[in-house]
């Protein structure tokens, strides 16, 4: 099953989910494999709180510590235009969630009960309580990334790398091969509830406006950027398809940077802001993530009863362009920055964790080539004012000489 790719074993485990589910209900007429499944979910739903705050420091200390390494002016404006380019992203998709998910929702049969509530119990439960909440990991990295950039003595930052490592060999070797069993878990008992056929419908409707909502973000981003630079929208797009399809493929902006590259570069970008500005982008512009974590996060708010307003959702995206910073290069790693902000700031729990997981994961493919397009678009406006900054630069060196 390892040589699977992640979103075939999703699938699968899905649909075994599903099978499991209905066979014991309408056959066996027995929660046993049900509630074994569950029990498996509960063990595996405490290790991911367990590991959710390691997650976080791992991955967001030393992303933030990264970024004071850079070209000073250079990289404070490509930070600028990633983060407001991640922000707008979040605002778009609450603005299509809030008025398009409501009707689907209502449409599949209304707000189903709390799933927590609705799921059976496993046989037992073993508790493994995280070494710190997740608003202290969150400060305890950001205090930690700053305090590294800062520092001239560069061990602490190695440290924090290698465990990094580490926590990403717990994800690729444990969390990832078991997600697809989790999943089946969660699938089995809403099926077994009699909740999978609304749920499924809702999934589908959902895919579908998120990947509306990536195709109308990357033409909105390369408006505004062929506008600022000078360069016809439509034709940078073209010359940006192969970057796109290359991140459907490997689900990854940092294995996607050589093909960014060359599109960007193919664009008119300068080779030494290029250079610069797509491998940054590839950890910190996540605009396509955004979209799919708002949109998915606000199904699974309505789903169970809750109202995403702007004043609960706009932090929560806020927070969302930080934490995701330099996000585990594997499949899925945006989901699994994001899993302690859901947890902390949109209060979920165990069972909405994985529907988020599920939902995220079906389309991580396309939010990856969404993020990837879109850092096109945020390097042709660097190069612009780059070469503005540049040539402003020269003309007062002249006045000066002369």
């Amino acid at each position: 099953m390892k040589k699977l790719g992640l979103l075939t074993r999703l699938i699968i485990g899905l649909t075994c989910g599903i099978l499991i589910g209905y066979i014991s209900r309408e056959f066996l007429q027995t929660d046993f494999l049900v509630r074994l499944l569950a029990t498996f979910n509960g063990i595996f739903g405490n290790f991911l709180g367990y590991a959710i705050p390691l997650i976080i420091i791992a991955f967001v200390a030393p992303g933030i510590a990264e970024l004071g390494k850079g070209a000073g002016k250079l990289l404070g404006l490509t930070t600028l235009f990633a983060y407001t380019s991640t922000i707008i992203a979040g605002t778009f998709a609450f603005l299509v969630g809030s008025n398009i998910l409501p009707k689907i929702i209502n449409a599949a049969n209304g707000h189903a009960e709390n799933p927590e509530e609705a799921l059976l119990k496993g046989f037992f439960a073993v508790e493994m309580p995280p070494i710190m909440g997740v608003m202290t990991a969150l400060i305890t990295a950001f205090v930690l990334g700053l305090g590294m950039a800062a520092l001239s003595n560069k061990s602490l930052y190695q440290v924090t790398k290698d465990f990094q490592g580490i926590v990403e060999k717990l994800i690729q070797a444990v969390i990832i091969p078991l997600l697809p069993f989790h999943i089946a878990g969660i699938f089995a008992n809403m099926t077994y509830g009699g909740e999978v056929a609304r749920i499924m419908k809702i999934f589908g409707a959902v895919f579908a406006i998120v990947i509306i909502c990536h195709i109308l973000m990357i033409i909105m981003q390369y408006t505004i950027a062929g506008s600022v630079s000078g360069r016809n929208p439509f034709k940078a797009l073209k010359n940006m398809i192969p970057a796109y399809f290359t991140a459907i493929g490997t689900q990854s902006s940092a294995a996607t940077i050589p093909v960014t590259l060359r599109c960007a570069k193919k664009n008119g970008v300068s080779e030494g802001v290029a250079d610069f500005a797509v491998p940054l982008c590839a950890t910190i512009h996540l605009s396509g993530s955004t979209i799919t974590l708002t949109m998915c996060s606000m199904a699974v708010m309505l789903m169970a009863g809750t109202s995403p307003t702007f004043g609960s959702i706009f932090p929560f995206v806020l927070m969302l362009g930080i934490t995701m910073v330099a996000a585990p290069g594997v499949p899925g790693g945006a989901v699994m920055a994001a899993l302690g902000l859901l947890q902390s700031m949109l209060g979920f729990n165990e069972a909405q964790l994985g529907l988020m997981i599920a939902l995220y994961l079906t389309q991580d493919s396309f939010g990856t080539a969404c993020n990837v397009t879109g850092d096109g678009a945020i390097a042709l406006l660097t190069d612009k004012f780059a070469k503005t900054s540049a040539a402003s630069s020269a003309t007062t060196a002249n006045v000066q000489t002369n």
